[in-house]
């Protein structure tokens, strides 16, 4: 029989479900809605909304009036500026509250004048994920992206280390480049890891101690899906699917457990899917199993 156990911790996070609740909120036939790039990085969820009537673009340029939603993970500052001023059109912030939270530590670590050119902001994190990018923009020119050890030992910069972290960083990564830049400089550091993104990472790599076979569920776009891929494939054999359509029949020969889990940006109709799917298996083995005997 095929035993199939789900994380406690999987799926839309609040910082999520804010922004889709926002989203949804404010979509009527009477203006333009936006977002600039995807709200959240879960392409199946992102088309769901565009269905709705929520266009994505991913310059101002198209936008002359109507509402233009926020992301979850921010966007630069200057960009944020330019949209405050335009009369026409009305911003609704569905910026993540942990990511605003780093956004404000940064910026005002960036304009504290007393210790000005005298500190360096460290952002351990992926340089090019939207959320370090409009980062690095509240930093006034002081922030230095770093995305792993290798890059922690080949640090050569002189100043005071203020060190901050995208907010779905693993710990360990976190830890580790942190633990480096300790031995050379003085540092101060600003944990700024979301306790969803720790929750979620910590329920998948419990449940994958236990299960022969990990599924994890979310966005190939999604940095903390990645994350949970990773952290679960260092335990069991694991696989990254966006849907339920990815999922392979070889991969469950010989599997007698399997566990599921989904990033924060996954939502639960999708997950939901994926159970059924796992459940109708588990079915037409026990059938199988009967038959043969």
């Amino acid at each position: 029989m095929l035993e199939v156990k789900t994380a406690d911790k999987a799926g839309f996070c609040f910082g999520v479900r804010r922004a889709i609740d926002l989203a949804e909120k404010t979509v009527t036939k009477n203006h333009k809605v936006y977002t600039l790039g995807p709200i959240i990085h879960n392409p199946q969820e992102v088309k769901r909304l565009e269905k709705k009537g929520i266009k994505i673009l991913n310059t101002l340029k198209k936008i002359k009036d109507g509402y233009v939603i926020l992301r979850t993970h921010g966007i630069p500052f200057k960009l944020h500026q330019q949209l405050e001023k335009n009369k026409d059109i009305v911003v609704i912030d569905a910026t993540c509250p942990f990511v605003k939270r780093t956004q404000d530590i940064v910026k005002q670590l960036s304009t504290d004048i007393e210790n000005y050119n005298k500190k360096i902001i460290v952002v351990v994190g992926e340089r090019i994920h939207p959320e370090v990018v409009a980062l690095v923009s509240y930093g006034n020119g002081n922030c230095t992206v770093i995305e792993n050890t290798n890059e922690a030992q080949n640090f050569k910069k002189s100043g005071k280390l203020n060190i901050v972290s995208q907010t779905t960083q693993t710990p360990k990564n976190f830890n580790d480049i942190v633990k480096i830049l300790k031995k050379n400089y003085k540092v101060k550091i600003f944990n700024t890891i979301c306790k969803a993104a720790l929750d979620r990472q910590k329920a998948a790599e419990k449940l994958a101690e236990t299960v022969d076979l990990m599924i994890i569920i979310g966005g190939k776009n999604s940095g903390n899906t990645t994350r949970l891929a990773q952290i679960c494939s260092n335990k069991t054999k694991a696989y990254h699917i966006e849907t339920v359509n990815d999922i392979k029949e070889r991969w469950l020969l010989n599997v007698n457990s399997i566990g599921l889990t989904a990033g924060a940006s996954t939502p639960d109709w999708i997950i939901n899917e994926v159970e059924i799917k796992m459940r109708e298996t588990n079915t037409n083995k026990n059938k199988q199993n009967k038959t043969n005997f």
